[in-house]
Formats: structure tokens, sequence, C-alpha cells
């Protein structure tokens, strides 16, 4: 579930090994890429973490945020 954390979407996804975590990485750039909004994002292994805000908008978390989270869901 995402919740909202210093003016953020935040949401941390575990997967069994880096490769599968990385292959989940792939899906969320090319789906980024065709929204033209790019997530802040952290991976440690197995271990991806998003932050998703709005830099137009002041750093703050608008709707563009809440559908690409919602776009995120589906590839994990």
């Amino acid at each position: 579930m995402w919740e909202e954390k210093d003016n953020c979407l935040y949401k941390k996804f575990e997967f069994k090994d880096f490769e599968e975590a990385f292959s989940f990485m792939k899906k969320v750039a090319q789906i980024a890429e065709r929204v033209q909004h790019h997530p802040n994002w952290t991976n440690i292994y197995n271990t991806v973490e998003f932050r998703l805000n709005t830099h137009e908008a002041g750093n703050s978390i608008t709707e563009k945020d809440y559908q690409l989270a919602s776009l995120i869901d589906t590839v994990a």
C-alpha cells in the first residue's frame, strides 16, 4: 500500500533476488517514459523503494503521482 510520507508517495517492494528487482525496475522505466513522469527510486539488492512527487508542482504530491503509483502496482 502506498503511503503519504515526507511530501511523497512512498512504497517499498521486495523481490526474490536482484535479477527480479531489476526486471521490475526495467518495466517501471518503460512505463515512466511512456507517461513522461519519472520516479525517485532506490534499489539495494532485492529491494526497490519509491518516493513519488512532482517537481514542477513544488515537489508536492499530484494526480500524476497517484497515476504512476497505480501503474507501478500493475507490474509488481
